[in-house]
């Protein structure tokens, strides 16, 4: 560390600005990087921290601003070239040449840009050698990529980072579908590139294991920077901690044992969920009685998707999922809505082309004609705007009405279980408190059981009778959310 700060930056970042046409997703960012250090770049969701990322590295091209690399001024620059100047960047998604060996991949990486030395040396056959044992590669190396283990493959991306002795590494979401012990073992690699004296940048969702992590950390939101420092001292930062829990915690819940059903209404057991060779859930346990509100709060990445997904029988899973005591394992998506688990995905997923009224009638058909009018004359006194938007068309709505037609669309259905997936998610102050005043309403006045997925612990606990906190794949914490408020409030960043 002493080296660290004795040492000017290996890498500047002035004034970035990067815009996507009307919408500025990085606005005026400025940091320095030096060698010897781990700098981490956090925010919530949409946040700008992954586009900064890509701006340095080349993917995305800034609209403004400089990056300047010893000196050298290399904003705009495509990423290729940027990785010749001495950057070695680990991509979130693996993309090996799967035909050929872990060790062919990096000897591929380390070969020269120059065609006439195309074929390798001994010299080069050995260091590729050296850098599969230096990052835990040397038992696989002659294995092709799509029979190792997710995390092998991971290490294969930081050894094709690191082939060509880079001063930078960026790496973007380093832990994304690691286990927490793969966690562990990825933070002491990163460590390590930093002790040889290599300058390291990353952005990951997992901001425990970023704050871990790092030297020196950025907190960014909508785009600019909040505050940068020491992690223990960013995360105690009072706009940081508004940022990620959104403010005062406020609560009304209903204790578990006013809930008389003797078998919840629904019921997680042990389920666990990989995609490819990432593990997105794991040995996750929940149960929802009728007509309890529950909230599962977890960071973006956390896998609150995933296990709505999986309820609703998108995905495939080990463990048991049963509803109403029945076991949903083989039921269709389909048959499972109709049987009255309804979500309301992140993504609205509404007919952009389609009225509001046309929507609304699609989660309405298998309705007879009365009972359709019923619902919808209920639906309209609940989000009064649908009524009026109701010969307008989807797309064109603003997000908070797009969200209150996509739970309006949901709420057509007549759920038994309504599941909302990140309501919140991009809305302003006052669409929170028409969305808030809706689910208090739907709390009193109907038997609606919901299950809310929420990164914002400020909208989700008023609405909670009780709370999960799912961190990296896995139920960390249950409880009311007045013990959330005293206990794991201060420990969910």
């Amino acid at each position: 560390m002493d080296a660290m700060t004795n040492n000017a930056p290996v890498l500047e970042v002035r004034g970035l600005i990067k815009r996507f046409g009307g919408l500025t997703a990085v606005k005026n960012l400025s940091f320095d990087l030096r060698a010897g250090e781990i700098f981490g770049l956090i925010g919530p969701n949409g946040s700008g921290k992954s586009t900064a990322m890509k701006s340095v590295m080349g993917i995305e091209r800034p609209t403004g601003g400089e990056v300047i690399f010893q000196g050298e001024n290399v904003a705009g620059l495509p990423a290729h070239k940027i990785a010749r100047k001495g950057f070695g960047m680990v991509f979130q998604h693996s993309r090996p040449l799967n035909r050929q060996t872990v060790l062919e991949n990096i000897m591929v990486a380390l070969l020269p840009d120059s065609l006439f030395m195309l074929f390798p040396d001994r010299a080069l056959t050995e260091r590729a050698k050296w850098i599969a044992e230096r990052v835990g590669l040397g038992a696989v190396m002659g294995r092709r990529p799509p029979t190792l283990p997710f995390a092998d493959l991971r290490r294969l991306e930081l050894a094709k980072a690191i082939a060509r002795d880079p001063k930078v590494v960026l790496v973007d979401e380093p832990f994304a579908g690691l286990t927490l012990a793969e966690v562990g073992t990825f933070s002491e690699l990163i460590r390590s590139f930093r002790d040889e004296g290599r300058a390291v940048m990353l952005v990951d969702h997992n901001v425990k294991s970023v704050a871990a992590l790092v030297d020196r950390v950025l907190a960014m939101y909508l785009g600019e920077e909040i505050v940068t420092g020491r992690a223990d001292e960013v995360m105690r930062n009072e706009t940081v901690r508004r940022v990620y829990l959104g403010g005062a915690l406020e609560i009304s819940a209903r204790p578990e044992t006013s809930f008389k059903d003797k078998v919840p209404l629904l019921q997680v057991e042990n389920v666990s969920v990989h995609y490819g060779k990432a593990q997105a859930l794991e040995n996750v346990s929940i149960h929802v009685h009728e007509g309890e509100f529950v909230s599962v709060v977890g960071l973006n990445g956390a896998g609150k998707t995933t296990l709505f997904n999986t309820i609703s029988g998108f995905l495939p899973y080990s463990g048991e999922i049963a509803h109403g005591g029945r076991k949903l394992r083989g039921t269709s998506a389909a048959r499972i809505a109709r049987g009255g688990i309804v979500q309301c995905p992140e993504s609205r997923e509404l007919f952009g082309e389609m009225t509001v009224r046309e929507n609304l009638d699609l989660g309405g058909q298998h309705l007879t004609e009365e009972v359709r009018a019923k619902q919808i004359a209920w639906l309209f006194e609940l989000f009064p705007i649908l009524q009026q938007r109701q010969g307008q068309l989807a797309q064109t709505l603003s997000g908070g009405e797009q969200q209150m037609l996509a739970i309006g669309r949901a709420l057509m259905m007549q759920p038994k279980i309504l599941i909302l997936d990140e309501p919140t998610l991009g809305l302003a102050p006052v669409i929170l408190e028409l969305l808030s005043k809706a689910l208090e309403k739907l709390r009193q006045t109907t038997s609606i059981t919901v299950l809310l997925g929420e990164q914002n612990v400020t909208f989700a606990l008023p609405h909670a009778d009780r709370v999960y906190v799912l961190e990296h794949a896995r139920i960390v914490w249950e409880g009311d959310p007045g013990r959330f408020a005293a206990e794991a409030g201060e420990g969910y960043l």
